[in-house]
């Protein structure tokens, strides 16, 4: 019966048809959480989250949707270790149950913003026990809901979803390329008898590859098979011809990434023995001139898509953009000059200097969006990563002065503070009642 009624008045609390209930309860919660050092932000974050996960249970997939959204905005915001130590397997079933094939009748909407909490969940455990669960538990339900086409607007929070546990709680090389392998398959499926083709969208093409560079980029001893990787670089080559820029700009980024990691100086170094002939047939010496040939292919295009004029309708920025990338990649192939990018983090800076650094760090940037700088502030795992030390000026224990709108928030009986502390101890009241809570 207690838990019934917790679960009611989560329920309210997320069960409206109007977005601004939800955005209006995060925006303060991420208010409360500036307030260093306060135990009441701890309580408040706790008991917001709790409710979200209570409403995880409901019946009404609009609800459910509006908590996962706030418990992402939640990791967002800080770093919920403390909620996560209690609740890991909770959540993580919970969303798994969003994600699985018929379960809760749930709408590509949901799916995806389960599966980016599943995300945000590896990054925060970060490595070990927990990271190894999320994904040993995920991986067959991402791989079939990937699979079904009913609806491919939840197909790019899956491929994040599925990138990201692999970065995080993958064991192997092994494990990296089988994940690599489900991403391809999205765009290039293994067609049975009852199986029809379906072209996939620019966007798509261009979630797939990022996703696949991202997963590449981790990768140290690649096994050489020779006819995968001319299919690949010939397919991403023939990418850089398409319309669509975004498209374009992934290809050129995993273009570069292949080269750097030395596909062709691997097969340059085994044609040595060109008398031995691979399991494809060909001879070693054969396929170096002819990955040899397609890298020739692929500077040309770089080179135009450096110099592209802009169309009619063509956006500035996103011209700009790729003119920008692909003297980049120019400059790679032709010189061997890697890019060189500084970010500022609060009052640090975060470098990243080769091809797989960047496209990691671009990879979790866009995953984390407003999330990011909190999380490379304060996420261990992500500096070790990056090989990044943040000052530690943000978790000083001076006290923190409050401003008059912090003061409302805490003080006034309608606060967010308020209203969940005197939710916990009607839930309290409520459990000691029926004999269920002990003192």
């Amino acid at each position: 019966m207690g838990k019934r009624n917790s679960q009611r008045k989560s329920a309210a609390m997320f069960d409206s048809d109007d977005d601004s209930s939800v955005t209006s309860s995060s925006t303060a919660l991420s208010d409360l959480m500036s307030v260093s050092g306060a135990e009441d932000v701890q309580f408040v974050q706790d008991s917001f989250l709790d409710q979200a996960l209570d409403a995880l249970d409901e019946k009404r997939g609009s609800t459910r949707e509006k908590a996962l959204s706030s418990i992402i905005d939640a990791f967002n915001s800080n770093m919920q270790h403390e909620f996560v130590e209690k609740k890991f397997a909770t959540l993580l079933h919970q969303c798994l149950a969003s994600i699985k094939k018929g379960s809760k009748k749930a709408s590509a909407k949901e799916i995806a913003l389960a599966s980016h909490a599943i995300g945000c969940l590896a990054l925060t455990v970060g490595c070990g026990d927990n990271a190894r669960e999320i994904f040993e538990e995920s991986i067959r339900p991402l791989d079939e809901s990937l699979t079904s086409r009913i609806d491919v607007s939840k197909t790019p929070s899956l491929l994040e979803c599925l990138a990201i546990i692999t970065f995080v709680g993958g064991n192997d090389q092994e494990e990296t390329e089988r994940s690599m392998d489900m991403m391809w398959r999205v765009i290039n499926p293994k067609l049975g008898s009852n199986v029809v083709a379906v072209k996939p969208s620019a966007s798509l093409i261009a979630n797939v590859v990022s996703a696949w560079s991202f997963l590449l980029s981790t990768v140290s001893n690649l096994k050489l098979n020779t006819k995968n990787w001319q299919n690949s670089i010939s397919y991403l080559s023939s990418l850089l011809d398409k319309e669509d820029r975004s498209v374009r700009i992934a290809a050129g980024e995993a273009l570069a990434l292949i080269f750097e990691i030395g596909v062709i100086d691997k097969f340059s170094a085994k044609s040595d023995s060109a008398s031995d002939t691979t399991q494809e047939g060909s001879k070693p010496l054969e396929s170096y001139i002819f990955l040899q040939g397609l890298k020739g292919k692929v500077i040309n295009q770089c080179k135009n898509l450096s110099i592209e004029a802009g169309g009619k309708g063509s956006a500035k920025k996103d011209l700009n953009s790729q003119r920008n990338l692909f003297r980049d990649i120019l400059d790679f192939f032709e010189y061997g000059y890697s890019p060189d990018i500084s970010m500022k983090i609060g009052g640090d800076s975060l470098q990243a200097s080769s091809w797989s650094e960047m496209i990691q760090l671009n990879f979790i940037k866009h995953f984390l969006g407003g999330g990011f700088i909190k999380h490379m502030q304060e996420n261990e795992f992500l500096h070790e990563v990056f090989g990044f030390s943040p000052k530690r000026k943000y978790l000083n224990t001076n006290e923190h002065r409050m401003s008059g709108g912090e003061k409302r928030m805490f003080k006034s009986p309608n606060s967010v503070l308020n209203k969940a502390r005197t939710q916990s101890l009607n839930k309290q009241r409520i459990l000691s009642e029926v004999g269920i809570l002990t003192i």
